[in-house]
């Protein structure tokens, strides 16, 4: 039996703690600070705000989704055939959307471009060099659009070479279809401005086989219009990624037909001698508009629906207790399908407008809330 003189020294013989617990030395470093993360916007003195106009482009469109930023984040940490990555992700948003090809774009009006220009070429890569230089390649020159639809964004038509011929009819369409015609184009959020709306559009393309195209760029909810076009027999539908799917801002999708696709690809990075060189779309943007799209597919639109209704509902409700003012809340019927509260008229005890009123808002008082046009779009 051990004496108390010999356990204490053969005790003091082990090292405090280190024989009890892994030999760990007595010293143990601290663990280094985590760094905070850089708040950019701070740091430069850029101004935020909390969205109530919408998914504008001037305002940064939306918020992009967790698993969107961790797409974004897993992709830039790989290398990739951009082709590949292109053809893999190309054949999911296909699948999802009901066409025969598809391919990430940086943005609608690139879609716009890139789809026209598939057409104009097709796989003649002599064709594709061209551009948008059309005379004397043999190249068709016209899009027929109606009147209605004739907008600024159109322009990414005739980035290609082609120029746009105005009608409002169908007789007025069936008249100005010639060989030299290389498309008619369709603008879904001005569709009942026009005289000709979807259906017979796409039927008298087929009629005179000439290809029709929709832009539908912030045109969902509802997620049906994700199809509903390619199904309609669309030869190509563009759509923006950074609205209402809280994609990359910077993206889109151009869907359609498979030889348009594969047409359109030649005038796309990472091949250069083209008008689409600039238009350049990386993996993190890819990646991250197919797992937006994916969700937002995915989502419970129903539940989303009633979220934006109870919000509108609060605010409503808390701004009609001020004396004097007038709200209205109104629902559009075919392009950024969400209720819209608004303030119609004038301020109270105010002589200026509301858009004024906003302006000198924004000027003066720079807020942490950005309203719109005289309205609040809950976003």
């Amino acid at each position: 039996m051990l004496s108390r003189r010999k356990l204490i020294k053969r005790l003091s013989s082990v090292p405090l703690l280190g024989g009890l617990v892994g030999g760990l030395p007595l010293d143990v470093e601290a663990a280094p600070l985590i760094a905070p993360k850089r708040d950019l916007f701070k740091e430069l003195g850029i101004r935020t705000f909390i969205n109530a106009a919408g998914t504008l482009t001037y305002m940064t469109g939306s918020l992009m989704h967790d698993e969107v930023l961790d797409a974004i984040n897993g992709g830039a940490k790989e290398f990739c055939l951009l082709d590949e990555i292109q053809d893999k992700v190309g054949e999911k948003i296909a699948q999802l959307v009901h066409s025969e090809a598809a391919v990430v774009t940086s943005g609608a009006f690139a879609g716009m471009t890139l789809g026209l220009a598939g057409i104009l070429t097709g796989m003649d890569q002599k064709k594709v060099e061209k551009l948008p230089h059309l005379e004397g390649t043999g190249m068709k020159t016209e899009v027929i659009c109606q009147k209605a639809h004739d907008i600024v964004y159109n322009h990414a038509l005739t980035n290609t070479g082609c120029k746009i011929v105005v009608v409002e009819t169908a007789e007025d369409v069936e008249k100005a279809i010639n060989p030299n015609t290389a498309l008619m184009h369709f603008l879904h959020i001005e569709a009942d401005k026009g005289k000709i709306m979807h259906e017979e559009w796409v039927a008298l393309g087929k009629k005179y086989n000439i290809p029709t195209s929709i832009d539908i760029a912030a045109d969902v909810p509802p997620v049906e219009n994700l199809w509903r076009f390619n199904d309609m027999g669309f030869s190509f539908v563009v759509i923006s990624g950074g609205k209402a799917m809280r994609g990359p801002q910077s993206a889109g999708i151009l869907m359609g037909k498979k030889d348009i696709i594969s047409a359109a690809r030649l005038h796309m990075p990472p091949r250069g001698f083209n008008i689409g060189r600039g238009m350049k779309v990386n993996k993190e943007e890819i990646l991250g508009m197919y797992v937006a799209l994916e969700k937002f597919i995915n989502e419970d639109h129903n539940k989303v629906w009633k979220i934006w209704e109870e919000g509108t509902a609060h605010i409503e409700n808390t701004v009609k207790t001020v004396a004097g003012v007038q709200t209205e809340v109104h629902v559009p019927r075919w392009a950024i399908i969400r209720p819209h509260f608004e303030f119609p008229g004038t301020l109270p005890n105010c002589a200026l407008r509301v858009r004024s009123y906003r302006r000198h808002y924004e000027k003066v008082i720079r807020p942490s809330k950005w309203v719109g046009e005289a309205q609040v779009t809950l976003v």
